[in-house]
């Protein structure tokens, strides 16, 4: 058996672990740069705004309902969610995190140990609420796809916040009231040939033979599906790993990338600007990599115009740098990073975002070595110096030890520096968890 936990309006429900006053009342957060809605409570849904609506169009309504509005505060999210995963690894043997506010959880033999359940599903929800303050829904079933849907139920009135498929029954009645798009694993591109056949239910999809769910549905990922539907689990498992801090870090193993890109707050053409830009996201992205236990051979630098703006070329350009031997070094990737930037910058162009996506990947102790290399005390000296770095940031603040090209993370006088690129948050709320100077304060 496995379950699937989801946390609910995981954004909204963040913000209102540190300002309870908001429960029951609409709340929204936008996009980076203050752009969109990317989440909504429940009393925001209620009053019709939906998910990607530009903020601009929609804060004449926003304000005639008083609806909170928040800057997105991924710094805050990421260290709830994982404090959500770490309460959930109590509770199994292993936890798959799925997505910032997903994770699924292996029950396999849980039944030997919990008569009920159903009961036991409860039981995570609340601790879950309990220890951060985050509501969640629970799906049990006997494969992920089915988990996947159980949840999606579970989400509804009435169902207490967990729903249980302990038999084919249970979970056959359900896929006959389910659009055949809403089962996990059938996109846009499958939904639309599946209504041309008229397949329509989940039920209907579950009815058809194996072999033709093989032929028509991608070869070995129309079989899985057809088993997973079946009760068959066949999905690969990756569970998180603990590291030597105690710290619970999500499976690598399927990445084929990581990347950090972010929108300007105004359009930026000034070289020092662009190059203190993509030097933070390189070193960002290269604690991502450290994180995962992962090094990279390739460095991709994106930089965009405003797609609005006049003119043939396109609005986003990359530069492609290769690397003689994969690496998590954050100087070997930020050089790397800021030549491909050097390669992509024209003089007077005005650039609205950036990035920098690190792909190649490979397992951190195993990487291929370069024909030349550095020898085997210089590359035990960039471990020692990586691992001390993220020891610092990790103890003192995130990023507040950086490459000088990442310019200063603070102000002479002790307070944050906001640099020229940053993009807009009028309403971000504090990093109650993760910056000492924003704890949250009683009174």
């Amino acid at each position: 058996m496995y379950a699937l936990v989801d946390c609910n309006n995981f954004y909204v429900s963040c913000e209102r672990v540190f300002a309870p006053q908001l429960e029951g009342r609409p709340v929204v957060v936008l996009s980076n740069n203050d752009g969109c809605l990317i989440a909504r409570s429940d009393e925001a849904k209620a009053l019709g705004l939906k998910m990607g609506e530009p903020y601009h169009l929609v804060r004449p309504l926003l304000e005639q309902h008083r609806v909170r509005v928040f800057s997105s505060n991924y710094g805050l999210y990421g260290d709830m969610s994982r404090r959500v995963v770490q309460v959930l690894s109590r509770f199994a043997v292993g936890v798959e995190v799925y997505s910032i506010d997903e994770a699924f959880l292996d029950f396999r033999g849980m039944g030997l140990l919990e008569k009920d359940l159903h009961a036991y599903g409860v039981r995570v929800r609340d601790t879950v609420k309990q220890h951060t303050g985050i509501p969640t829904c629970v799906g049990i079933a006997p494969t992920k796809t089915l988990a996947k849907l159980a949840n999606k139920l579970a989400r509804r009135l009435g169902t207490n916040g967990v729903t249980l498929f302990e038999h084919p029954d249970q979970w056959q009645q359900v896929l006959a009231q389910t659009p055949v798009e809403e089962i996990w694993g059938v996109g846009r591109r499958y939904a639309k040939k599946l209504y041309d056949l008229g397949i329509c239910t989940g039920a209907a999809l579950a009815a058809m033979p194996e072999h033709w769910m093989r032929r028509h549905l991608g070869g070995v990922v129309g079989q899985r599906l057809w088993r997973e539907l079946h009760g068959q689990p066949c999905l690969e498992w990756n569970p998180a790993q603990w590291d030597d801090d105690d710290h619970l870090h999500p499976a690598a193993s399927g990445r084929h990338s990581v990347a950090c890109t972010r929108s300007f707050g105004r359009p930026q053409h000034d070289a020092a600007v662009l190059s203190e830009a993509v030097a933070t996201f390189a070193a960002k992205a290269a604690e991502k990599l450290r994180k995962n236990g992962l090094a990279a051979h390739l460095v991709t630098v994106i930089l965009g115009t405003s797609r609005f703006a006049a003119g043939p070329d396109p609005s986003t350009h990359t530069a492609v740098v290769s690397l003689p031997g994969a690496s998590y070094d954050v100087s070997v990737l930020t050089q790397a990073a800021l030549r491909g930037l050097h390669r992509l910058r024209r003089p007077g162009v005005a650039y609205c975002r950036a990035g920098v996506v690190f792909s190649g990947l490979e397992t951190a102790g195993q990487k291929q070595l370069g024909l030349f290399a550095g020898t085997a005390p210089d590359q035990q000296r960039s471990q020692r110096l990586m691992a001390t770095l993220d020891g610092l940031n990790a103890k003192f603040g995130r990023q507040l030890v950086r490459l000088a090209a990442a310019g200063a993370a603070k102000k002479p006088d002790g307070k944050p520096r906001e640099p020229a690129w940053a993009g807009r948050s009028a309403h971000r709320s504090p990093l109650y968890t993760t910056v000492w100077d924003e704890l949250w304060q009683l009174r």
